[in-house]
């Protein structure tokens, strides 16, 4: 589990196939950037660009992961060098500061607009029509490994097919220390929608089934 809180913004230095085929996942090699890495072991979890990922090797200020080719096909931003937004495993002990996360990409969203409003930026991202039900005004979205309040949410039928487009307020130390500054118009991003909400929704509907 995680909280949404990004920790460190890191940067994968290299991505290494495992195997031969377009069916083999790869082993990054990530720079933890300022992420404490005494207290992590083989095998604990990092949320990377907010998907949940095991360290198989690592050292003073680098560890690597595996990717299986399943997580690449279904999030993006792991599978080239780039900054990644990194944070451990929450432990007990830990104030939960954002929300609690699984690190689970539930789909990709693509970013409608991303522009300064004020002291700060308005981000507006299209996420897939499925997943709009999870998404409330005032709820929580893990956009990238980040949790963020729901500021306003519409259901659309566009061109592109049906979406639902939600927007997010960021203050300038969530765009200082996370990178998200970096988002444009089209790009594509990890979402996983509130813990509690998909609960909520699989106890509404199994309880309208024929028997229950």
């Amino acid at each position: 589990m995680f909280t949404g809180i990004v920790a460190a913004v890191g940067s994968i230095k290299s991505v290494t196939p495992l195997a031969d085929g377009a069916d083999a996942g790869v082993r990054l090699d990530i720079d933890a950037g300022g992420l404490p890495l005494a207290d992590v072991a083989l095998g604990d979890s990092i949320a990377i660009n907010g998907a949940c990922m095991t360290v198989v090797a690592k050292t003073e200020d680098a560890f690597a992961v595996d990717v299986s080719r399943e997580s690449l096909n279904r999030t993006v931003g792991l599978d080239q060098p780039g900054e990644v937004n990194l944070e451990k495993a929450l432990t007990l002990a830990e104030r939960l500061g954002g929300h609690l996360v699984s690190g689970h990409v539930d789909g990709l969203g693509e970013v409608h607009s991303f522009e300064q409003v004020g002291e700060s930026w308005k981000l507006v991202v299209d996420a897939p029509r499925d997943l709009g039900k999870y998404l409330a005004y005032k709820g929580s979205v893990v956009v990238n490994g980040v949790s963020l309040t729901v500021n306003s949410v519409e259901d659309l039928d566009g061109a592109g097919g049906p979406c639902c487009r939600f927007s997010i307020n960021l203050i300038p130390h969530t765009i200082a220390v996370t990178t998200l500054k970096h988002l444009r118009a089209g790009a594509k991003v990890n979402l996983e929608i509130d813990l509690i909400a998909r609960y909520v929704e699989r106890m509404l509907s199994a309880s309208n089934q024929p028997g229950t």
